[in-house]
């Protein structure tokens, strides 16, 4: 199982499925979605499409098992996990970096067939798992979470998340009043309105919009469908390949045009094939923090003011809320300041007793070459240490470069394989000039030790460790609705669409008289139902009760709506 594999971190947004609370009414809607969908996109999807949904365990007429399709990706290097609502973008995009598919264990309700205000399984198994089948894709789709799980995101990201989880899961909850959502609508606005910083994390959600979510891929005139949103939107997959939509060649520049989740999309792009999805995902990711570092990649961090982490050439981590960055004379960072917990790591993994508990106040070190020496401490051999008198209980002064000044009693060296990685120090004065970084009266000063920051990227380095300092991002437990929750009403219902799929699934032929009856109970006490009467239409058209429900359904397919398309396009397969 792949769920074996997760780190802590990442386990308390998994949950079971719970199969068995899946109503025949959830079927019954999963079953319609996958047969008008299919005969959709055998001609308008990217050929690996229906190849997928077979390699990948979705089945047509029943919500899939992700235990089968965990199985089945596992085949081409991939995973399955359920989760539940809108996880953090972090987190999901750290499970797909890891080649785990994160799929939402929820079902639309038949009155949100055409459109779902949450993640669910239509989404995530019908509409992201079967072009992963592509290997051009799937390498694509792996090297995005790579690509992601390092970006800065600043905190008008993580409250636009917020909002849009808080609205999802307002509307989703059955016992939401109109006042609580239309407040969920307005801070979804002010959330928005307040957007005035687009972060690395922001730029890469554009992309993935413009590709894994609303992608076309082929020819400008005549392209195929592959994007997850488009793939289980049994609305706008169809208007998507109309000229009212615009249709644009895919290159970085997609990253510069916003878009709106609660509207259709007046442009798409296209990319001539997958493997163009990786070139122009490998251009952004030459342009980020995490592949630029020095002062470049720090100044990312502080603007964008949440936890990043500053890594050293000598692969000593910092992880907190940058606070100030000393540049020096030639424009490379000579000290840096943190506010808040810190956490020092190396490899990922946090050094004893320098977690954030422990520099809880914030934290300060320099960076770069000891003056005179021409490298840093990192990379002092033995000669260099006996010339300025690196030794346990003796005051040492060390000069940098860019002019800043340590002085103090040396207390410990933390090192690694001879490599000087921390220096701590009492009764000590870190300065700059006339500027002053650190006092004695300040208490213990521990330094790290590096000529160069090589990468900053998004998130603490041992994000377990460091996971009690950031806000508790774990998903309301909201409960999927459960067939043991229905009222006597619905109850009845559910029976008559287990009772017809008995029948369609049945070794025998229906009897007509049977479904008359059934006909008869729908049309009079639940008078709203349409898909049962489809149901019951592909079991016995031609009687009189078949002729006028297919009269009811024709009226409705007439109406200029999502609904009345997707009737239309059921009313064609029978």
């Amino acid at each position: 199982m792949t769920h074996k594999f997760i780190p802590p971190h990442l386990r308390k947004f998994i949950v079971e499925q719970h199969y068995g609370n899946y109503t025949a009414i959830d079927h019954a809607v999963w079953r319609f979605i996958m047969r008008i969908s299919k005969a959709f996109f055998e001609k308008y999807a990217h050929v690996s499409y229906l190849d997928g949904l077979k390699k990948t365990g979705i089945t047509i007429d029943r919500i899939p098992h992700v235990n089968d399709m965990d199985y089945k990706l596992s085949k081409f290097g991939w995973g399955a996990v359920c989760v539940r609502g809108f996880i953090p973008p972090a987190a999901f995009m750290e499970l797909q970096s890891r080649g785990i598919l994160a799929i939402a264990a929820d079902m639309r309700t038949l009155n949100h067939l055409t459109y779902t205000p949450a993640p669910d399984i239509v989404h995530e198994a019908a509409g992201h798992a079967p072009i992963l089948a592509d290997p051009d894709y799937a390498a694509y789709l792996h090297h995005y979470g790579e690509v992601s799980s390092k970006a800065i995101s600043s905190r008008d990201d993580y409250n636009l998340y917020l909002a849009i989880r808080e609205l999802s899961d307002v509307k989703e909850d059955a016992y939401s009043s109109e006042d609580q959502i239309q407040k969920a609508e307005s801070d979804l606005e002010t959330a928005i309105e307040n957007f005035d910083y687009v972060s690395e994390a922001a730029y890469l959600a554009r992309m993935n919009w413009w590709t894994v979510e609303y992608g076309l891929v082929g020819k400008i005139d005549d392209p195929k469908i592959y994007g997850a949103g488009l793939l289980s939107s049994v609305g706008e997959s169809q208007n998507c390949l109309t000229d009212k939509v615009q249709k644009i060649h895919f290159s970085l520049d997609c990253i510069n045009t916003s878009y709106d989740i609660t509207e259709p999309q007046p442009q798409l792009f296209v990319t001539p094939d997958f493997g163009k999805l990786s070139e122009v995902l490998e251009e952004m990711a030459e342009t980020m923090a995490f592949r630029l570092g020095g002062a470049e990649g720090l100044e990312k961090a502080k603007e964008a003011g949440t936890v990043c982490t500053a890594e050293y050439n000598s692969k000593v981590q910092i992880s907190g809320i940058l606070k100030n960055i000393i540049i020096d004379n030639d424009g490379n960072p000579a000290y840096l300041q943190y506010d808040g917990p810190t956490q020092l790591s190396r490899y990922g993994n946090e050094f004893d007793d320098h977690g954030g508990d422990y520099h809880s106040q914030g934290f300060g070190s320099p960076v770069g070459n000891v003056k005179g020496f021409y490298k840093p401490l990192c990379d002092f051999n033995d000669d260099d240490i006996e010339k300025i008198n690196l030794r346990v209980d003796e005051r040492l002064e060390i000069h940098f470069d860019s002019g800043v000044l340590v002085n103090g009693k040396l207390t410990n060296i933390l090192q690694d394989n001879g490599r000087i990685l921390i220096l701590s120090f009492e009764n000590c004065t870190v300065s700059l000039g006339e500027e002053f970084f650190f006092l004695p009266e300040w208490g213990m000063y521990d330094m790290t030790c590096g000529g160069s920051i090589t990468s900053v990227y998004g998130g603490p380095a041992d994000y377990d460790n460091y996971q009690q300092f950031l806000p508790d991002d774990k998903p309301k437990n909201i409960k999927m609705s459960s067939k043991l929750e229905l009222s006597n009403s619905d109850i009845k219902l559910n029976d008559l669409y287990l009772k017809v799929r008995e029948i369609r699934e049945g070794s025998v032929p229906p009897d007509i008289d049977e479904l008359a009856t059934v006909y008869s109970i729908v049309t009079s006490e639940y008078p709203e139902d349409w898909l049962l009467s489809m149901q019951l239409l592909e079991l016995g058209d031609g009687s009189d009760w078949a002729d006028n429900a297919r009269n009811k359904l024709e009226i409705m397919a007439d109406e200029k709506s999502d609904l009345g398309t997707v009737i239309k396009r059921g009313l064609a397969l029978l």
